[in-house]
């Protein structure tokens, strides 16, 4: 027997749907997605939560005339499966397959890319005054969810909308949790509202908007009958919705948390599939465990991290510490300057922020810590190539957009043992900030909790001897580094270095390198341009060394979704580019 969706290969097919059907059309959306998700992997619980809020927008607007903007776009399953892509959903997030975000490159109905969260105002804005200065009839619809409101840029977005005349409706998705629960003054507002307790002025009516709710984000009739009002609605509009982050699957509504993005599980009782276990430990946890064990030796340290608790295992200090652990909700500029203010009072501030987010917040870095010389620790997660995620997470650019901040120490360890040394040398007091880098995954040494040691700023470590070649890593391609030296004879004698310390550079140690080798492969995960290779070769310039400088790390482009040794691959980072790097140096030296 043929379902509903079977017939579903894009929003005009939904519309000439009875509305009675549209029901049964969500419960086998939903069924869609889980059978999908158990087996590929991805992010689940957003999408489950907005499913009858997608049929119903797709029902009642004409996209991709009118023009809907998810955010955050993990919340898009279900639109991207009604929007002509269903047949190939089970590539979401695999290489070479759909992105698991909206991607304007990918389909018509995806109006804008969003990756990072409270963008969708501005935006829907932007297109909205667009469309009236073309002339044009269209609808334009803000879908914010997951926290997103709290951040800066969506207050931004409805103070610039509530003085407009923009056809623009917004619609906050509200269920009260992003990765983590909500947190803040503005989530307990909303908790207020919902419960008919609030008693101040509607927060949005203030900002000119005409609001509307909240109404039930599972109720089809409900919603469908809302959306036909409010398009007759002049202005600036909000819609609020309450809705169940995991609607539809036990496990995902009860452990929200965990369903966000719970890796394979069963898909008939969502109960998930152990994996194998490890000796080994995610970098995240190695930070979690280090910070907590450092805190309760120096009372003058506090966490900060951006909605990222979880994520960045910050968590682990939050519930032994509460007082001195804070999740600032969506926020990576209060982030930023929090973490300053409370370093102009003598606190220890390990300010935790995954790399690609730190990006957000680039002018706090400059501004309110480097300039005023403020010994912040900025332990940046999910540094290098993320994965599955792809080119909207992945932690790329921080070494070159850093690398030029003066006063900004940058560190990349190289293994668990190195970050927590760094962590420990941190917080034992630094004249300047520092920015400590790390990879998203599991490390390589089991017995990692050692007795710490203070690392000296700016000093790198010969890993491996050698002659002629030298390879100069920083942080995790030290692995790449190894595993391609042996593949290659040993008689060739190839060098290792882990420089460790993107800035300040162990000059001295790079003029005994300059002067011992004919040929240098730096090696980095991230970007080449304005990178770790770079410096190097800036030094070379500077110093007048003529010596061939191979450098390999992620090329100048925007690098797609796939898993990271996939990625590595396609970017010519791993070990059999290595060898074939090392094998043209050979070549080099033996032609000269």
């Amino acid at each position: 027997m043929k379902k509903l969706l079977d017939h579903i290969h894009s929003p005009s097919d939904l519309r000439v749907l009875n509305q009675e059907d549209l029901p049964q059309l969500a419960k086998e959306l939903r069924e869609f997605i889980v059978d999908i998700v158990a087996t590929k992997e991805g992010h689940l619980g957003a999408s489950l939560g907005v499913i009858e809020l997608t049929i119903a927008l797709h029902y009642v607007f004409q996209t991709p005339l009118d023009l809907l903007v998810w955010d955050v776009g993990h919340q898009a399953y279900g639109h991207k499966i009604l929007t002509g892509r269903k047949e190939i959903f089970d590539t979401n997030r695999q290489l070479h397959g759909i992105s698991g975000f909206p991607k304007r490159d990918e389909s018509d109905y995806d109006t804008f890319g969003v990756g990072h969260s409270s963008t969708s105002i501005s935006a829907a804005l932007g297109m909205a005054i667009a469309s009236q200065l073309k002339g044009e009839d269209r609808h334009h619809v803000a879908i914010i969810g997951d926290a997103s409101i709290a951040s800066g840029m969506a207050f931004e977005g409805l103070n610039h909308a509530g003085v407009t005349d923009a056809n623009l409706l917004v619609i906050l998705n509200d269920n009260a949790i992003g990765i983590d629960p909500s947190v803040g003054a503005l989530k307990q507002y909303l908790t207020n509202v919902k419960k008919g307790t609030e008693k101040q002025d509607n927060i949005f009516e203030a900002l000119n908007f005409n609001y509307s709710g909240p109404i039930d984000g599972h109720d089809l009739d409900a919603l469908i009958s809302e959306l036909n009002r409010m398009k007759t609605v002049k202005g600036p509009k909000f819609l609020h919705v309450i809705t169940t982050k995991g609607k539809g699957l036990k496990q995902a509504e009860e452990n929200q948390v965990t369903y966000h993005a719970p890796g394979k599980f069963d898909s008939i009782t969502g109960e998930l599939i152990k994996k194998s276990a490890s000796s080994l430990t995610k970098f995240q946890d190695v930070f979690g465990v280090t910070i907590v064990e450092l805190a309760e030796q120096n009372p003058k340290i506090v966490g900060i991290t951006p909605a990222m608790p979880t994520g960045s295992s910050l968590k682990f200090m939050m519930d032994l510490m509460p007082d001195r652990a804070f999740d600032v909700g969506i926020a990576e500029q209060h982030a930023v300057t929090l973490s300053a203010g409370m370093a102009t009072q003598g606190m220890v501030v390990f300010c935790n922020i995954y790399s690609t987010f730190l990006q957000r917040a680039y002018d706090q870095v400059i501004h309110d810590v480097a300039l005023q010389n403020l010994p912040v620790v900025f332990c940046l997660d999910r540094a290098g190539l993320v994965g599955e995620d792809g080119a909207t997470h992945h932690g790329v650019f921080d070494l070159a957009y850093l690398r030029c901040i003066p006063n900004l120490i940058i560190c990349a360890p190289r293994d668990e043992i190195e970050l927590r040394n760094i962590m420990y040398t941190a917080q034992l007091g630094l004249e300047h900030p520092i920015a400590i880098r790390y990879p998203r995954g599991y490390g390589v040494i089991a017995n990692w909790k050692l007795p710490f040691k203070k690392l000296e700023i700016g000093k790198g470590e010969m890993l491996k001897q050698g002659t002629k070649i030298a390879i100069l890593s920083v942080g995790f391609m030290a692995e790449n580094a190894k595993e391609a030296i042996l593949k290659v004879d040993p008689k060739y004698e190839i060098a290792h270095y882990d420089m460790r310390f993107i800035k300040p550079l162990d000059e001295p140690l790079l003029h005994s390198i300059f002067k011992s080798f004919k040929y240098l492969i730096t090696m980095e995960d991230g970007t080449i341009t304005g990178g770790f290779g770079t410096a190097i070769l800036e030094f070379a310039a500077q110093h007048y060394y003529h010596i061939p400088i191979k450098t390999v790390g992620v090329p100048d482009n925007f690098i797609e979704h796939g898993s990271v040794s996939q990625l590595q691959v396609l970017a010519q980072m791993d070990a059999t580019y290595i060898v074939k790097c090392i094998e043209y140096a050979l070549l080099v030296i033996e032609s000269n």
